[in-house]
């Protein structure tokens, strides 16, 4: 409603870096999202399960690694 989408969209229109671009696209993901459930409408306070954790640590590490090969 105010405006974001459409400068997160132009952002990722003419950006290169891809941590930047994977940014992007998450945030993008969160505005265009279902609202939260009840418990969840702050997600700082969320407790995430270890192995969920895990899981997310592992991929965040792989598109890391991904990033790095394609700077080469």
């Amino acid at each position: 409603e105010k405006g974001t989408y459409p400068v997160l969209r132009e952002l990722h229109r003419w950006e290169r870096e891809p941590p930047v671009l994977a940014a992007c696209e998450n945030l993008i993901q969160v505005l265009i999202g279902e609202e939260p459930g009840p418990g969840l409408e702050n997600l700082l306070e969320v407790t995430v399960p270890e192995e969920l954790e895990r899981e997310l640590l592992r991929r965040d590490r792989e598109e890391e690694e991904r990033w790095q090969r394609e700077r080469k």
